[in-house]
């Protein structure tokens, strides 16, 4: 009876596919385990092991599996039973979310690999230049990669010409794997084994005395070797005898020094951990018994905890205790901005333990923090990381706590799955019976929600740490001001005096302005023509720093213009700004001061964050003008004015979160401000002050934002009294699109009448030159989701039955954000 396996391939595919296994491949194999398994006439793919049967498939032949590439599973069973959970919920394929939950060095591909067949039965005469200079290079090498053949002709188009050699049987081509993880290896440098003993270390010093760099060398490892027992790296030795790499050569090649090369770990903690203990204020020690009640209750806790209440202090000693018992703790954040500043503090109290997993980590990198967490559990870990360290393979988790758990970005857009990592990670915890704890100043509205309804414990923490006051609000009328000509630039004379104030007191600054670059909009005063981007429906933002325009959607950017490009005027001039023209103003008016910026633009290495964050906290920075980076929890002792450039840009949104997330940025930002001992300040400007969102702002006044905003999502149908499934649709085509908008928009309103809006063209239409139209579904409370994601699913499949919606891309998000 022959055995099968179900194998998750790494694509968009509906289901799993089956392969044949021999009956000692079945006896070795395990669920979780990688295997490399043919798919399509050439490819071969890393799959995952699902599960080993001896059902034979009922439509196909099942084939052969090529290899199994590992020795124990990679995957646990609850990762494969959390996979199958996000697909469902989040309505994507499995292997979408393979793609997502794996470091890409797991997922071997193949890639083409020539190689020479017949080198004697040559004719030169029956080749033409590219085939020559191919076949003449392989002479040289056993084989070549396509890419390297791409390079070595210069073209993109090799297939072709590959083709035409196999054909003459010249060449071969192999679809060979490639493991790309590499160990790091670092050289390291020992004492040769004759000169150990005291008499042939004296006799060797007095052999060097006529080479008296070498002999250099040889004391300052004696040196180095006696204050620690760990082997030591040869990059150390010839830095502190500060000696040439020839003169160490020389003893090597003398063998009076050995060489040898061992593996290190990439993420790795070097220095102590000063970890004092934690002690409450009573606040806070009300706050933790609480949790700790929701705990034994088997609840998910919500903290509700205003900023610089002390939040993270709980988080730390909630963590302690579950590392005491040898499980697990993930923290979830949702910037890796955040991350920089928490590493540090929690390296302090739990040194190695930490590991950090986020996308600015090398491919390298991550899969060595997913091998420690699956291999040494045991050791008790505590993972900070961003949205997708929910897709590590943990076995003993205790505690997930989401911080900051209001924020968006813990939504993943694109590609699939798109899912929300607070909520999938309230039901990983659930597979673990792990404790839960989402924390945040100013809760998302369905959190609140539910803890209104006892689905989440409830603990409210409203006084600030070492009960500092909370900050001194003030709204200034920029429309006022206008009129009276009391600004400069886009400082009201009220932001300038109290900036003059704070940087005079030797206190810092943060400035939060919601945009990038210089200016959104370059505009011509004769004509009023504004240049755009060819391939989106966007005006082009003016980036100062390199003189461009800039779209923010596709990248594209020309140079700066100097006349009007639909009229030749030369009369043109900036509308609006962003960050860029904060801090060239600021500049300006305050020369003897340093600024600096913080957003996508200035923090696009590995290590800009750090750099940035590390300076201002060195008070070598008076002040930092930032984009939403700044509002999220970062923890600055000396900040005493924050001040909010425009609120209403935030508010004048076509989106029915706006106003709650105006609320939460500006208060987070506003919650930047005296952390410690002295009083902290914000300044609103705003054309409209009295907007009751900035007016709650200014009292903090959550409950009653939460209660309008609450009675308006129940008037209009939104969350969290209606579930909501997104579908856009994606073409080249302009009018194919359209029609099959409305071929589907009809379809759902067949089958949910009057919960289907749309479809409707998005704020921005076009993006990379490809036309957008959404469609809404609202799934009201007492309708089943199951159900509805079930009849959604099968008019998706008719509609990928229609011949002339091919081209057509149906993007499905299940509650967008």
């Amino acid at each position: 009876m022959p055995y099968f396996v179900d194998v998750i391939l790494p694509l968009p595919l509906d289901k799993r596919f089956t392969y044949e296994v021999s009956e000692e491949e079945a006896t070795f194999l395990y669920p979780g385990m990688r295997v490399a398994v043919p798919f399509g006439k050439s490819k071969i793919y890393t799959g995952i092991a699902a599960n080993i049967h001896q059902r034979p498939p009922e439509v196909y032949e099942a084939k052969p599996i090529h290899q199994i590439l590992d020795k124990e599973a990679l995957i646990t069973n609850n990762q494969l039973k959390f996979w199958q959970w996000i697909s469902t919920y989040y309505m994507c394929a499995e292997g979408d979310v393979l793609r997502a939950a794996l470091p890409g060095a797991f997922l071997l591909e193949s890639e083409g690999v020539i190689q020479l067949k017949n080198k004697e039965h040559l004719s030169e005469t029956e080749l033409n230049d590219d085939e020559f200079l191919l076949v003449e290079a392989l002479q040289g090498q056993s084989s070549l990669k396509i890419q390297e053949v791409m390079k070595l002709l210069d073209k993109k188009t090799v297939l072709p010409i590959i083709n035409r050699l196999i054909e003459k049987e010249v060449l071969v081509l192999n679809q060979e794997i490639y493991e790309q993880y590499k160990p790091k290896k670092t050289r390291f440098v020992k004492l040769s084994e004759n000169y150990r003993d005291e008499a042939s270390m004296h006799e060797l010093l007095d052999s060097l005395s006529r080479a008296p760099s070498q002999r250099d060398i040889i004391l300052t490892y004696f040196s180095l070797t006696a204050k620690s027992n760990k082997p030591l790296k040869l990059k150390n030795l010839l830095k502190e005898s500060k000696a040439s790499p020839g003169t160490l050569k020389a003893l090597i090649d003398k063998g009076i020094l050995e060489e040898f090369y061992q593996e290190i770990d990439r993420v790795s903690f070097s220095g102590e951990t000063t970890s004092k203990e934690i002690v409450f204020s009573k606040f806070q020690q009300k706050a933790f018994s609480e949790i700790k009640e929701h705990f034994a209750g088997n609840k998910v806790g919500l903290l509700h905890g205003i900023t610089s209440s002390g939040k993270t202090e709980i988080y730390i000693q909630l963590i302690k205790e579950v590392l005491a018992a040898g499980k697990q703790a993930l923290y979830l954040l949702p910037e890796i901005a955040l991350t920089t500043q928490l590493i540090h503090r929690l390296q302090h109290y739990f040194g190695d333990k930490v590991l950090i997993y986020h996308s600015k980590y090398s491919v390298n990198e991550r899969v060595e923090v997913y091998r420690k967490i699956l291999y040494n559990p045991g050791s008790g870990q505590v993972i900070i990381g961003a949205r997708s360290s929910i897709f590590l393979p943990f076995t003993n988790l205790g505690l997930v706590v989401v911080d900051e758990e209001h924020e968006s970005s813990f939504k993943q857009y694109d590609p699939a799955p798109r899912y929300h990592a607070r909520d999938a990670a309230v039901v990983l915890g659930s597979y673990f019976k792990a404790n839960i704890l989402l924390g945040s100043a100013t809760p998302s509205l369905e959190s609140y929600s539910n803890a209104q309804h006892h689905k989440y414990g409830l603990v409210e923490l409203n006084r600030r740490f070492g009960d500092v006051l909370v900050p001194e609000i003030e709204i200034v009328d920029i429309k006022t001001k206008h009129k009276k000509k009391r600004m400069t630039g886009h400082f009201s004379d009220r932001l300038l005096e109290e900036i003059k104030r704070t940087l005079k007191e030797d206190e810092q600054v943060i400035l939060f302005q919601n945009r990038r670059g210089f200016s959104p909009i370059l505009e011509c005063n004769t004509c009023g023509h504004s240049p755009q981007c060819p391939n989106c429906d966007v005006s082009l933002t003016y980036h100062a720093n390199n003189n461009q325009l800039r779209c923010h959607y596709c990248g594209y950017h020309i140079a700066m213009q100097q006349k009007c490009m639909a009229c030749h005027s030369t009369d043109i001039s900036t509308k609006g700004f962003g960050t860029e023209q904060i801090e060239t103003e600021l500049k300006a008016l305050f020369p003897d001061h340093k600024i600096a910026r913080m957003d996508q633009d200035t923090t696009r290495g590995k290590y800009a964050f750090d750099k940035i964050i590390g300076a201002f906290e060195q008070q070598e920075i008076d002040i930092l003008v930032g984009t939403q980076m700044v509002t999220k929890g970062l923890d600055f002792r000396h900040v005493n004015l924050v001040g909010i450039m425009n609120a209403d840009n935030l508010l004048n949104f076509p989106d029915f979160r706006a106003h709650e997330r105006s609320f939460q940025l500006m208060l987070q930002v506003a919650g930047r401000a005296g952390r410690t001992k002295k009083r902290g300040k914000v300044l609103i400007q705003s054309y409209n002050p009295n907007h009751q969102i900035i007016q709650q702002v200014s009292t903090g006044d959550y409950a009653a934002m939460y209660k309008e905003q609450l009675e308006e999502r129940y008037n209009y149908k939104y969350p969290p009294y209606y579930r909501i499934i997104r579908f856009t649709l994606k073409s080249r085509d302009y009018s194919t699109n359209n029609t099959a908008a409305d071929w589907l928009a009809k379809s759902l309103t067949n089958v949910f009448g009057e919960y289907v809006l749309g479809p409707e063209y998005p704020p921005v239409a076009r993006i990379r030159n490809e036309y957008y139209k959404n469609i809404l579904l609202k799934i009201p409370q007492q309708q089943s989701l199951e159900k509805t994601k079930e009849v959604a699913n099968k008019i998706l499949l008719s509609f990928k039955s229609i011949g002339a919606f091919r081209s057509i891309r149906v993007v499905v998000n299940v509650d967008p954000v």
